[in-house]
């Protein structure tokens, strides 16, 4: 029996950014592209591993992290919805590290994402032995949120539109979460970008 270690860190970063216009995971805030400031933390952080999911413009995606020591998958399945991608990437976990304690979901479009969060999910996790620990904002728990490898069987049968905060609310006993208040600010039109770069 090989024991458990570590966590490791999927970004999810599939989608078409149909709301926006171009790809969100490409816009730059304070010099750095969101895709590669949100992978950047991640492999700071005490990620075991990190996959990033792609779809929509994945070679643009791949070009922009060329430099990172990631993994990558495509979602040839991305224009589903969400879900496919959670799949493809706690797949491809499952095949890479069979023995993986748990992994962290993040999108590509929270800019206040730090590697301090990613570490504070996983510290939590260890401290308090809650399967599942969510950041906390808008008086509602979101991404990025971490699941025990005990929860990958119940994200692998998420379809379409679903996201992880369904099983979040399902399994709520065992959910607790850290605040992450800057969580709310994510970019889906070209009036939230252009309201971030304002407030920077």
């Amino acid at each position: 029996m090989h024991q458990t270690s570590g966590y490791a860190t999927i970004i999810l970063s599939a989608g078409n950014s149909s709301r926006l216009g171009e790809p969100k995971q490409l816009l730059k805030y304070q010099g750095k592209t969101l895709i590669r400031h949100i992978t950047e933390a991640a492999i700071e952080a005490k990620s075991v591993t990190v996959i990033v999911v792609t779809g929509s413009n994945s070679t643009l995606i791949e070009e922009e992290l060329a430099s990172l020591s990631y993994h990558t998958v495509q979602n040839v399945n991305w224009e589903s919805g969400m879900a496919s991608s959670i799949v493809a990437g706690v797949h491809e976990l499952m095949t890479r590290h069979p023995n993986i304690a748990g992994a962290i979901l993040a999108v590509s479009d929270q800019p206040f994402v730090t590697s301090d969060l990613f570490n504070a999910l996983i510290d939590k996790a260890l401290e308090t032995k809650f399967g599942i620990v969510a950041s906390e904002y808008d008086n509602t728990f979101g991404t990025p949120v971490l699941f025990s490898n005990r929860y990958f069987p119940a994200l692998l049968t998420l379809s379409g539109a679903e996201g992880a905060k369904k099983l979040v609310k399902k399994f709520t006993d065992d959910a607790t979460s850290i605040p992450f208040p800057l969580g709310s600010v994510d970019i889906d039109t070209q009036a939230d970008y252009q309201k971030l770069l304002r407030n920077s």
